[in-house]
């Protein structure tokens, strides 16, 4: 049997985190566009973002991945910078 409260300690090493520079988010709209599909996407925990200054936090677990992540992004019309 797995101790629930070490089950969660271990899920939270696997966590990963990564604030995107995305030019093209110039309103609240495009971020929900944005939240809605990466809010899509098995894994993500969270996406937060702020319009004035065009760039998106997302927290995700496997099996989401960087590369899926950017790639949703860029497929809902809002590419991230490099």
């Amino acid at each position: 049997m797995v101790c629930p409260g070490l089950a969660v300690e271990q899920r939270r090493g696997k966590v990963e985190k990564q604030v995107m520079s995305v030019p093209n988010i110039s309103c609240g709209h495009c971020l929900a566009t944005i939240k809605r599909e990466l809010g899509q996407l098995e894994g993500v925990l969270a996406v937060s973002g702020d319009a004035q200054r065009r760039r998106i936090t997302v927290e995700w677990e496997p099996p989401a991945t960087r590369e899926q992540i950017g790639e949703r992004v860029a497929e809902a019309g809002y590419p991230a910078a490099d």
